[in-house]
């Protein structure tokens, strides 16, 4: 049996593993009609037949495709995606009688480094259907692998043994750890900040060129500090920034940033700018314009910042621990 991954190891020519995903225009549903579930499916099963790829699961939801895949070094995640989205694209506008858009913009590939990273991702998808409303537990939803590997669903072309071999050699066994691994149900933080890492929800905020922003995040942590902000959004995570950094500058209690003065609030500005240029936050020129400085004056601060030995080492803490040290101080995040 061909496993989906052979070792934690995905280095090499290319990322091997990738989820891949499609999502319909605002507003719209792909699967107008519900012969397309089948058919997609089909394509999906279809696209990987090549040797060296490996459909791992997928999951198909009114909105939105997607499929986790083993491909060979030499291969191309984005040959795959096209090879997909195309021709689910000519399908769903034949079935809507209509010319235009049918994904709000090019396929999603996000690689996936390890076998621990790749069960993680697996769960995430499971999930998926309950936090969009369509069941109560990951295995009622009709239309993904997951019901196919834990044999609730007729495979039809589909070869869960991949799937199933990331929780044991014997299906009877697989199947038992598969549903234990589906019983551990993300935190509603956990499956926020996942649909904003995989670019799935835009991120609100008005710290920015505009009043009012909606944008995609680039980075794991920007995704991270805005789910843990709860509804705070953009300037929510900021917030978090902004706390944890008085809170290591010895500046608890003390006004607001935008308003402090001297080089204590100067050094503060800089660090939480640093921080959120960082992890993806914001521009440095979004961060000036929150605080009401110049970004000329809070980029020089914000070099000297990184030359320091001291600010360092606070630049250097891993985006989970500010997220927990910061929550803390905040008890209303998160």
């Amino acid at each position: 049996m061909e496993r989906a991954v052979e070792s934690e190891d995905t280095s090499g020519a290319g990322h091997r593993l990738w989820h891949l995903c499609w999502r319909a225009v605002a507003g719209h549903e792909l699967f107008v009609h519900p012969t397309l579930y089948a058919h997609v499916r089909g394509r999906l099963i279809d696209a990987h037949r090549r040797p060296g790829r490996v459909l791992v699961t997928y999951l198909l939801v009114p909105n939105e495709i997607h499929a986790i895949c083993k491909l060979a070094p030499d291969d191309s995640a984005g040959h795959v995606a096209r090879s997909i989205g195309n021709i689910v694209a000519r399908w769903v506008r034949d079935a809507q009688a209509v010319r235009g858009p049918v994904f709000d913009g090019p396929f999603r590939a996000h690689p996936i480094e390890t076998v621990d990273d790749l069960r993680s991702e697996i769960l995430m998808l499971a999930w998926r259907p309950v936090f969009q409303g369509l069941c109560r537990t990951p295995s009622h939803h009709g239309h993904a692998g997951i019901r196919v590997a834990l044999g609730l669903t007729p495979a039809q072309g589909f070869d869960a043994r991949p799937l199933l071999g990331l929780f044991g050699n014997a299906v009877q066994p697989a199947r038992a750890a598969l549903r234990a691994w589906l019983a551990k149900r993300p935190t509603a933080r956990e499956a926020r900040q996942w649909e904003l890492a995989r670019g799935l929800a835009l991120a609100t905020g008005t710290i920015g060129p505009r009043r009012i922003m909606a944008r995609q995040l680039r980075g794991a942590g920007a995704a991270a500090l805005v789910a843990a902000s709860g509804p705070g959004g953009i300037d929510g995570a900021l917030e978090l920034l902004e706390a944890w950094v008085l809170v290591k500058l010895g500046l608890q209690g003390a006004c607001d940033l935008r308003t402090m003065p001297g080089a204590a609030g100067a050094q503060a500005r800089a660090l939480v700018a640093c921080l959120a240029v960082e992890h993806e936050l914001c521009s440095a020129s979004s961060v000036a314009r929150h605080y009401g400085r110049a970004k000329a004056t809070l980029s020089e601060q914000m070099a000297v910042c990184r030359t320091r030995t001291d600010r360092q080492q606070i630049l250097r803490t891993p985006v989970h621990r500010i997220i927990e040290e910061a929550v803390a101080l905040l008890p209303n995040a998160g």
